[in-house]
């Protein structure tokens, strides 16, 4: 080879694919300011927020644009073939849901005009899959970890998905660190074990956190069983009347059999002879004819920022005082047919929260936005593109869209008298026409600059601190011992971090913590005269 074409082979390799670790965290070339350990998209764009996605003020909405955001969320969806990311282990139950016709003592069309709603009486079938988050699809249900509450309404609108957990709050507050919350969770990428230490590394520094951990670690992290689980939409939601008024709404299951937790030593004798013991409960009561119901009650805020509260009202990692915002129930849900086949309506049941019918809406809650794109967006990966298709999915009505082809159709959704050669709308050549409105629309005013920023009033450790003085003391034991345990292989400085944040919440509850972890010594019991 002549020095030229040395030379240009040189520049080809400097600059071109054939530079060995191209794009890799080995590539040499980095921006102005950028570091080996600099976290950067899979563009290379650096990263300057991984805390906050960009909405419109602080407090949202969201913006399509979050180019950084979609890159992460839908890359963290893709990453388990087939087995869900999060809640791969799961139960679930076929039954149905009979409407009240009133929200307390009110007529429900008051606050929103979706029809399942509005007859006393009326009942609207459903499929409930409840799960854990954490753990994979064969792992003991005794494990602490939230559980999953997914309700599928198959309405005379279409469906209707309300996807919660059994604890009416979460870790986060902004979808951005979804991704990153349960890769720390998960087991390390290396040892293949899930790890107190990294964990709490997380956790430490995401003070918003303190309240959920604290309701994890009590025994609430270990229900009993699946029927007697309450259960919570988490995010805030709104209703909608026929005028196109909005309300921002909180939802709540209230199971009927009574609410039982478990202890840690308890949880391990269970699991020491079943660990499919939640699914075997829920499906021999069934079995037997005694099916589990619970009562859905929803809260009930004006639609605005709040600020006489201590709290937005948008943030997941805060609940809404029952004492200015009391539950009003709306109607009861009844399980009472299992599965006929596991793999085909538990495993392959797809949820999102952005499936919803008339009457009810989004509000600007960080969290439901992000999770409304990644919800879908990973059923479409994990189960098919046409996973609406499959019988447990499907809507229980008509349908008929010009979407077509793509893996594993079924079926094509033509209606009757439909041209078939015309997929597209508007159209004059007998295609597919919109439906007339059904009321007046939401529409809710926005207005600000856009952002990158947190929630001016995160208040994170009031209702943390408020939580642990309202566990039981045998709540507050089981606590502070779980606590303890799990923090006990972390790094003292992780460990020293976590009792700041317990601190703030209560002293009480960071002293306590430090004594296990040896951090102070234990008070010396008084002597009795």
């Amino acid at each position: 080879m002549s020095d030229a074409e040395q030379g240009q082979q040189s520049q080809q390799d400097t600059h071109g694919t054939a530079v060995e670790g191209v794009g890799t965290p080995a590539d040499p070339r980095m921006a102005s300011g950028e570091g080996t350990q600099t976290l950067t998209t899979r563009q290379g764009h650096p990263v300057y927020d991984n805390q906050n996605l960009r909405t419109v003020g602080s407090r949202g909405p969201v913006t399509l644009e979050n180019y950084h955001f979609l890159e992460k969320i839908s890359h963290f969806d893709r990453e388990r073939v087939p087995e869900r990311v999060v809640h791969a282990r799961g139960a679930g139950a076929h039954g149905v849901f009979e409407a009240y016709g009133k929200v307390g003592d009110e007529p429900v069309s008051r606050y929103t005009r979706a029809k399942l709603f509005q007859e006393p009486g009326k009942q609207t079938p459903v499929f409930v899959r409840f799960s854990s988050v954490i753990h994979g699809g064969h792992s003991p249900e005794t494990l602490r970890d939230p559980r999953g509450f997914a309700v599928k309404f198959y309405t005379e609108d279409g469906n209707w998905d309300l996807v919660g957990n059994n604890l009416k709050v979460f870790f986060i507050r902004d979808a951005m660190k979804f991704p990153d919350l349960v890769h720390a969770f998960k087991p390390d990428p290396v040892t293949n074990r899930q790890d107190g230490q990294r964990i709490f590394d997380f956790i430490s520094h995401t003070p918003e956190a303190m309240h959920m951990i604290t309701w994890l670690f009590s025994p609430w992290g270990i229900p009993a069983n699946y029927r007697e689980m309450q259960g919570s939409g988490v995010n805030t939601y709104k209703w909608v009347n026929k005028d196109g008024v909005g309300v921002l709404v909180k939802y709540h299951w209230v199971p009927q059999q009574g609410v039982r937790n478990l202890t840690q030593e308890q949880a391990e004798q269970i699991q020491a002879k079943n660990f499919n013991h939640a699914t075997q409960d829920l499906f021999d009561h069934i079995k037997a004819g005694e099916f589990p119901k619970w009562e859905l009650c929803v809260q009930i805020m004006t639609d605005g920022e709040h600020p006489e509260l201590d709290f937005d009202p948008l943030d997941d990692t805060k609940i809404w005082p029952e004492e200015q915002f009391p539950l009003l129930p709306v109607g009861m849900m009844t399980l009472n047919r299992n599965p006929e086949n596991y793999f085909a309506e538990v495993e392959q049941a797809a949820f999102g929260t952005g499936v919803l019918v008339d009457g009810l809406d989004f509000s600007d809650d960080k969290m439901l936005q992000g999770r409304t794109f990644s919800y879908s967006d990973t059923q479409r990966y994990r189960v098919g593109t046409n996973y609406l298709q499959l019988p447990i999915n499907a809507p229980r009505k008509h349908v008929a869209t010009n979407q077509r082809d793509g893996q594993m159709a079924l079926r094509v959704d033509t209606a009757p008298g439909q041209n078939p050669h015309v997929n597209y709308e508007p159209s004059v050549l007998n295609g597919l026409t919109e439906s007339a409105p059904a009321g007046a629309p939401h529409e809710p005013y926005v207005e600000g600059r856009l952002v990158r920023q947190k929630i001016e009033r995160t208040n994170d450790f009031q209702q943390a601190g408020e939580r642990y003085r309202q566990h039981e003391p045998w709540e507050r034991d089981d606590l502070i011992s779980n606590l303890v345990t799990a923090l006990q292989p972390a790094e003292r400085v992780i460990q020293e971090r976590m009792v700041a944040l317990f601190t703030q919440c209560d002293p009480d509850y960071g002293r306590r913590v430090a004594e296990g972890l040896a951090l102070i010594p234990q008070k010396e019991p008084v002597a009795n005269d």
